[in-house]
């Protein structure tokens, strides 16, 4: 096991924000994160300071040069456990590229995962955001995961239940509350996540940009694969290559509210765009309210709001993470004065 010093992070966060891990220790293996918790001698490594894990860094804005140790995973790995009259249960490590494991499953003929094609990350980084698009959440998929305990060392096995998942949200992103508390915030290393991906296959189509897609290519039924390329055309069109632009996706949670408060601005915002939920309450679209704003090309320094999406933020060349989080607070003061909503950030703040 090697820690290296002074690493640039530009190219290990999708933002493109040029910062340095004061020391940075690449994990290939369950052996390596082993090794790197028998001993607190590693650079960076103590009780006081525990290790920040790095996957994708697809979501994440740096603020500075991270002290603490940071944990590359790289821990690579697709197998097919078990398949039987119900369904394929399949395994990836945590350092695989999300986008590629679930066109990899396609390519298996294992359908299931192709609503969420083109979400940038790492397999590892799933669980913990609970990714979701077009209708489909990773909880949706999820079977289980294994994982290492960053304060004893030891390895452990989450099911969904285990894992709490909630909106774009887990255990893994809440730290626990008191000795007995649930939270795996910076406690947690996942290493390796299995899916079950059910039989019969069944697609999943409610959504508006799908409903487009069948009308003009005349495919009322499309197989997994197709709504796997549509869906890669709709998100290639509507948010920037993070190679190209820098960005975290989508920056803000879709906030949730009730009917009377939905009722409330539909009275001012007739044109709000809502999306009634199972359990009675309304989503609203975040990015609806932000260019509503007016925010939409604007920017603060380097820091800017995507052209063709307000959802997203955009590194427009050379930005700091401080000018990122000073657009994102004076959208957050925006929305806020206008509509009473207070935006929820998704990507984590370093």
């Amino acid at each position: 096991m090697i820690v290296e010093n002074q690493v640039p992070l530009q190219a290990h966060n999708s933002f493109g924000i040029v910062a340095r891990a004061l020391h940075l220790a690449r994990v290939k293996s369950d052996a390596d994160v082993s090794t790197l918790m028998a001993s607190r001698d590693w650079p960076g490594l103590t009780r006081e300071a525990p290790p920040f894990v790095l996957g994708g860094g697809s979501n994440l804005v740096i603020t500075g040069d991270i002290k603490p140790l940071v944990i590359k995973v790289e821990i690579g790995g697709r197998r097919l456990l078990e398949e039987t009259p119900r369904g394929w249960l399949v395994e990836a490590g945590a350092g695989e590229n999300w986008h590629d494991f679930v066109n990899w499953t396609l390519e298996q003929a294992w359908p299931g995962l192709e609503n969420l094609a083109l979400i940038p990350g790492s397999v590892g980084a799933s669980p913990v955001q609970n990714i979701g698009a077009y209708g489909v959440e990773l909880q949706d998929r999820f079977h289980s995961l294994d994982a290492i305990d960053l304060q004893t060392g030891r390895s452990f096995t989450l099911d969904a239940a285990q894992c709490g998942f909630g909106y774009r949200d887990s255990v893994f992103k809440h730290a626990p509350a008191g000795e007995k508390g649930l939270g795996l915030a910076g406690r947690a290393l996942i290493t390796r996540v299995r899916f079950w991906l059910p039989k019969p296959w069944k697609p999943v189509l409610g959504y508006a940009d799908l409903e487009r897609k069948m009308a003009d290519t005349g495919s009322p039924h499309p197989d997994a694969r197709q709504i796997f390329n549509w869906i890669c055309a709709i998100r290639r069109a509507k948010l920037p290559d993070p190679a190209v632009i820098g960005n975290a996706g989508s920056f803000f949670k879709n906030p949730t509210v009730s009917v009377e408060q939905c009722a409330d601005i539909i009275a001012r915002d007739p044109k709000v765009v809502h999306y009634p939920m199972a359990d009675g309450s309304i989503k609203l679209a975040a990015g609806w309210l932000i260019d509503a704003c007016g925010w939409k090309g604007r920017g603060v320094g380097n820091a800017g709001v995507y052209e063709k999406q307000a959802l997203v933020l955009v590194n427009r060349g050379g930005a700091t993470g401080g000018e990122v989080m000073t657009l994102a607070k004076a959208i957050q003061t925006s929305v806020y004065e206008r509509f009473g909503i207070l935006l929820e950030p998704e990507p984590v703040v370093v």
